[in-house]
């Protein structure tokens, strides 16, 4: 294709999308041009979608539209793909979910803002503030599909529905919950990430807790199964969610949480 005639595609497609109509019914973005392909967001009637790059434009299947989605959005990177310096490194594919099949929502480019915001064993959970390009039905009309996934937090390495969040004190038979096989469920817990640690005083059993709103401990924190436990002091006097399974401890006044995964709440 010669430069003029690529040129004069580019700007007919420029003109085409820049004066595309508002979107008459609620239209879902997805990450590929394809109805169950997952759902970044899904755009109310009025709206006006910003178009993709013209060569994205031009690579994109005849039904479909590229547009650009501003962020900020949650992902995943592996940790592997976290520098020295607690960032991204660039051309690190950000996941969708914390699992290698869950789809690519972007790839890292250097200058990209990124900000830590939980750990799930070897994935880190990060906030991306970046444009990210989806596709909409051309017509920006066709109905949503509501058998496609949507990009919703779930805690990793669960198989279901969460349990709810307990965030008050309670006896430790209360948070236990077990499976058809007797096996101790994990759950989700949230309050106050806290450091056990002072000065001139005795080393608590584990070196994080979790408060109440009341500022009273309710659990120690195990932390042993996360990775890039550099990472955690971060945390420290945060709001946090916590997934993993409660037990108590031998005194039997204290219980110890053997966390699977942490994030902001």
């Amino acid at each position: 294709m010669t430069k003029p005639f690529f040129l004069l595609i580019s700007l007919g497609l420029t003109g085409l999308i820049a004066h595309a109509a508002p979107l008459k019914t609620p239209t879902a973005v997805h990450t590929q041009p394809n109805s169950n392909a997952a759902v970044l967001k899904v755009l109310a009637p009025g709206t006006e979608p910003e178009p993709a790059p013209v060569e994205i434009m031009a690579a994109t299947p005849a039904g479909w539209q590229a547009v650009q989605i501003a962020g900020p959005f949650e992902g995943y990177v592996r940790n592997s793909d976290i520098d020295k310096g607690l960032r991204v490194k660039a051309g690190s594919s950000i996941y969708l979910k914390p699992a290698n099949d869950s789809g690519v929502l972007a790839i890292m480019d250097a200058g990209d803002k990124t900000t830590i915001t939980g750990l799930h064993g070897k994935w880190t959970q990060i906030n991306l503030e970046k444009k990210v390009v989806g596709y909409v039905q051309a017509a920006g009309s066709a109905p949503i599909n509501t058998n496609a996934p949507t990009l919703v937090d779930v805690p990793a390495q669960t198989a279901s529905t969460p349990p709810p969040v307990m965030s008050n004190p309670a006896p430790v038979r209360n948070y236990q919950s077990t499976g058809s096989d007797g096996v101790i469920l994990p759950r989700l817990f949230q309050g106050k990430f806290v450091s056990t640690r002072r000065p001139f005083t005795p080393r608590r059993p584990y070196d994080w807790q979790i408060n109440d709103a009341a500022g009273v401990r309710y659990a120690y924190l195990d932390i042993s199964k996360l990775l890039l436990t550099e990472q955690i002091e971060k945390y420290t006097d945060r709001e946090v969610v916590v997934y993993g399974v409660p037990t108590a401890l031998p005194d039997g006044k204290n219980i110890v949480i053997k966390v699977e995964s942490l994030r902001l709440k």
